[in-house]
């Protein structure tokens, strides 16, 4: 069956205008009445920290955010609701009734690996309409993105095994509520996950579907033999057992074999066991030890339990013996070190034409101001070395580049290949190229992540990747600021 169509998709995204904080709205409102809401506006937004202290993030939820641009209205129904608040003049309201989403959106393609202090998306709109967006967005690429960042580092812990190992994941019922569950089925998947448990993320999104059976399964009939006979019977060429209903090694593993001979004489095979409790190093050895010495060596070994990448990379350097990692909790909440929200931030660049910067006693809060593009270096290996922010063109070999967060910290670029790293993904409020579907994306995410310098995919103390400022933006950013001073001592 196909996905559902991206009308039912954006649902995942919001329903109304109305998934929005209060406060756009009554900015809306007072730009309006200030006759400042058709000023071009462009905002930018980027991150400031990567997650889990790792050495990079996987940019996710781009093409539900776009879809939730291109269908942007105030429904009678948001009108309405608004009205009643007594906050709003009808005239404005009514301005907004015909109201839509023109502007244009500049941004990395989804799947793309990413870096703090980079403009992931800026958003060139007339004020009203850029301000208004601000939520929504957030909402959609910081989760999406924390949660793909943290399904590519368990697929690089799972890697590390010589045996391989799948990620699979099966967190929604440890997730945010439903639309935090299907946004994390779908982020994880484009982070490298191979499926899914969450039977409405495989019809939403297309996604492979894995699941087993429950120890209620198990539970529920006379023995543990009965029970694994019943569940092969239902599935004979799909049936993954449960051993630790009652005793790993002494009894799961035990039936399991005598039901894979069993299923073998009848023409089938047994197609997995699951651990889901217990030390999974010794226990997944001892299970693929007997496994191997009944004549089973295609049997996979499937692992759950609280799992995430320091464990699966302790598992692996103890000799565990996993092929596939379902990973529930940990992935859903994007949960671990360093995880938990990714702190995307939204910030005014420019206004009319002008430059525009928040200045803050926290120097690391302060945004780079004006339109800027994103330049990408490869070095002769292919390999992602050095993003810069330039005012318009690539920058040159053996430039003076700072460091967005210490002027101080100042270098010549070497020798690089440079590419416009992000594109144009909507004019006018409309695509400028067909939604790419999550195959397209996970491909593009995993063959940028095998260009990461070596010491960047590191899960402890990883390489940190350059991003830098060209003098002209680093002097616009030194202009901007000082003029901000000035107004504000009033000299």
């Amino acid at each position: 069956m196909n996905p559902i169509t991206p009308t039912q998709q954006r649902e995942l995204v919001c329903s109304t205008a109305l998934f929005t904080d209060l406060y756009q709205l009554t900015m809306m409102q007072g730009y309006w009445l200030e006759g400042m809401h058709t000023q071009p506006a462009t905002f930018d937004l980027y991150y400031r920290k990567q997650p889990f202290q790792g050495g990079f993030a996987v940019w996710a939820g781009l093409e539900p955010a776009l879809d939730y641009l291109e269908s942007l209205r105030f429904s009678a129904q948001d009108l309405e609701y608004l009205a009643s608040l007594n906050l709003f003049r009808a005239d404005f309201l009514e301005a907004l009734r015909d109201w839509n989403f023109g502007g244009t959106v500049t941004a990395f393609r989804e799947g793309r690996i990413v870096f703090p202090h980079v403009p992931l998306l800026s958003v060139t709109a007339p004020l009203w309409e850029a301000q208004l967006v601000e939520t929504a967005l957030l909402n959609s690429l910081n989760f999406q993105t924390l949660v793909a960042t943290k399904a590519a580092r368990c697929v690089i812990a799972a890697q590390g095994s010589p045996y391989g190992g799948q990620v699979v994941e099966f967190g929604a019922r440890r997730a945010q509520g439903p639309n935090g569950a299907l946004s994390a089925s779908r982020a994880s998947f484009v982070g490298g996950a191979t499926g899914t448990s969450n039977v409405e993320a495989g019809l939403r999104y297309g996604l492979p579907l894995s699941g087993t059976h429950a120890h209620a399964w198990v539970q529920s009939f006379g023995s543990e033999l009965e029970a694994f006979r019943a569940y092969a019977r239902t599935y004979p060429d799909d049936a993954v057992l449960l051993l630790d209903t009652v005793d790993t090694l002494q009894s799961g593993l035990v039936n399991a074999i005598t039901v894979a001979h069993e299923l073998r004489e009848q023409g089938h095979e047994l197609r997995g066991v699951r651990l889901d409790s217990g030390d999974l190093a010794y226990l997944s050895r001892r299970v693929r030890a007997g496994l191997d010495e009944a004549g089973f060596p295609d049997v996979k070994i499937v692992a759950s339990n609280d799992l995430d990448e320091q464990v699966i990379a302790s598992v692996i350097a103890e000799g565990g013996r996993i092929d596939v990692y379902g990973i529930g909790t940990q992935l859903a909440t994007a949960g671990g070190n360093g995880g938990g929200a990714l702190g995307g931030v939204y910030k005014l660049a420019a206004l009319n034409g002008q430059p525009k910067m928040k200045l803050t006693g926290d120097p690391i809060k302060s945004n780079v101001p004006g339109d800027k593009r994103v330049w990408r270096g490869r070095d002769a290996d292919g390999l992602l070395a050095y993003d810069v922010l330039t005012l318009g063109e690539a920058p040159q070999t053996g430039e003076r580049v700072s460091d967005p967060t210490n002027p101080l910290r100042a270098s010549r670029l070497p020798e690089l290949t440079w590419e416009d790293a992000r594109e144009v993904v909507m004019r006018g409020g409309q695509r400028t190229f067909p939604a790419d579907n999550l195959t397209t994306i996970q491909a593009r995410a995993l063959a940028e992540l095998g260009q990461l310098q070596e010491g960047s995919l590191r899960l402890l103390n990883p390489h940190g990747y350059k991003v830098s400022l060209t003098q002209d933006v680093a002097e616009l950013r030194d202009h901007t600021s000082e003029e901000i001073r000035a107004d504000k001592v009033g000299v």
